[in-house]
């Protein structure tokens, strides 16, 4: 930012045409009778080829509308599938209690 070159200033030129192409794009909120939290995870047991750390993610839906996202490589090496997935049920009960 202290010095922007002509680099710059092409890759933000191409993210505002990106941005504009997707000005249609959203969330659709739908009305629903019941008020149930769902929660979905998944995780990969040393996805990353160069550190080994483990890559999850999760999406939270109330009713049938989404409200919350994630996927980020884990912080940790994982021992095995099982832990791998455990973290990522961490990370998406963390989430879920805020909301």
């Amino acid at each position: 930012m202290h010095s922007p070159m002509i680099d710059h200033m092409l890759v933000l030129k191409r993210v505002i045409h990106y941005i504009q192409g997707t000005l249609d794009y959203g969330l659709h909120l739908y009305k629903s009778c019941s008020s149930s939290l769902v929660s979905y995870t998944n995780a990969d047991w040393a996805g990353c080829p160069d550190t080994r750390k483990s890559t999850s993610g999760f999406c939270i839906f109330l009713c049938d509308n989404l409200i919350s996202w994630s996927s980020k490589r884990q912080a940790t090496l994982s021992r095995s599938n099982d832990e791998a997935e455990y973290h990522g049920v961490a990370n998406v009960v963390s989430e879920a209690r805020w909301l």
